[in-house]
């Protein structure tokens, strides 16, 4: 189905096919050459930090009921775990001890990028007063992205269709075939504000900005630290999401200035130490009708600009801020796994 077919109208400040009709990569387009390069310059000292929290963190599933955590097991060799095992068992002249393990994982437990598949909306593309449930560039539930149920009006409650087929596009390994590596930029938010909770909106962006004298270009990545990292890290795997829910800061979805900002400003990400960028829940962009994330809708839904959540940042942000330095290299490739919404990330930043 060809943009022409897909969509007749696009949402106030969608990017919807200013990158081709049939684009799947949205802001990730201006990450070019051109900005690894930058990114590259950044680097001085060759230090190099791991942006991840250990995948079995938070903990639990107090900060999601959805995503549980991680759970490792052996594979098998017959009956067998195939875990230390002796391959003497089999033949008594060799001499190899065997490892080998699975995993199941929520793809969005820990560490994580959301793909431009992570979150639509309910949006009139045709202009004839029907909104149908659609994602990026137009892209639609049920046609581009299949669960195991259809929920598209006329399928009553969810209709089945054949199991999870997952994102026939815009999956998350359109992300990780392009590449992630490039300029990104810290904005330390703790350092200015402390760790109180509130809607972090653009004028106190601006004031970061000006304080930090931080310059962001088109193509960059934007970090911001908001110190809950270092609380989830506290917590050993036991969080406490009540502590959580009421301290550290989180973007602004609703403050029109600051979704200005991001529309005009050509960022390919943002990225933050908290489960969503966004402060949730979000005060309404309108009255009757809204999105629950609206940073989410600007964000993956209109702009194709990418979400990293849960991002181990302190320690860079620290020594960023020790060396009077702001912007680094940063390389995070998401799994190459066709069909994911999401995908768990092990980013590094190179100083």
């Amino acid at each position: 189905m060809s943009e022409q077919t897909r969509w007749t109208r696009r949402p106030e400040y969608a990017t919807w096919g200013d990158f081709g009709p049939d684009d799947q990569l949205g802001r990730l387009n201006l990450l070019t050459p051109e900005k690894v390069r930058e990114g590259v310059a950044e680097v001085k000292t060759g230090r190099t930090f791991c942006l991840s929290l250990p995948l079995d963190l938070p903990g639990g599933t107090a900060m999601n009921p959805r995503r549980p955590p991680p759970r490792l097991n052996a594979t098998r060799r017959g009956e067998h775990p195939n875990m230390t095992y002796p391959l003497s068992r089999d033949d008594a002249r060799l001499t190899d001890i065997i490892c080998d393990d699975s995993v199941t994982l929520a793809l969005q437990y820990s560490t994580q990028w959301d793909s431009l598949a992570h979150m639509g909306q309910w949006f009139d593309v045709r202009g004839d007063g029907t909104p149908e449930m659609v994602f990026y560039n137009g892209y639609r539930a049920g046609v581009d992205i299949i669960g195991e149920r259809d929920f598209r009006p006329g399928c009553g409650c969810g209709c089945g269709q054949g199991g999870h087929q997952g994102a026939k596009r815009l999956g998350i390994e359109n992300m990780a075939r392009h590449g992630v590596q490039g300029r990104a930029v810290m904005i330390d938010i703790k350092k200015h504000f402390g760790i109180r909770r509130f809607a972090f909106g653009y004028a106190q962006l601006q004031q970061i900005l000006a304080a930090d004298n931080i310059v962001i270009r088109p193509g960059d990545m934007v970090c911001f630290r908001t110190g809950m990292d270092e609380a989830i890290f506290a917590m050993g795997g036991a969080p406490d999401a009540d502590y959580l829910a009421h301290h550290f800061a989180g973007l602004d979805g609703g403050d029109p200035a600051l979704r200005q900002w991001v529309a005009e400003c050509g960022v390919v990400a943002l990225i933050a130490d908290n489960p969503a960028v966004e402060i949730l829940p979000a005060r309404p962009l309108h009255q009757d009708f809204y999105p629950s994330h609206p940073l989410h809708d600007l964000c993956l839904f209109r702009l194709g600009v990418y979400l990293g959540e849960l991002w181990h940042l302190s320690e860079l942000a620290d020594w960023l801020c020790a060396h009077q330095r702001h912007a680094f290299l940063l390389t995070a490739p998401p799994l190459r796994l066709p069909g994911a919404v999401g995908s768990p990330v092990t980013p590094v930043a190179t100083v």
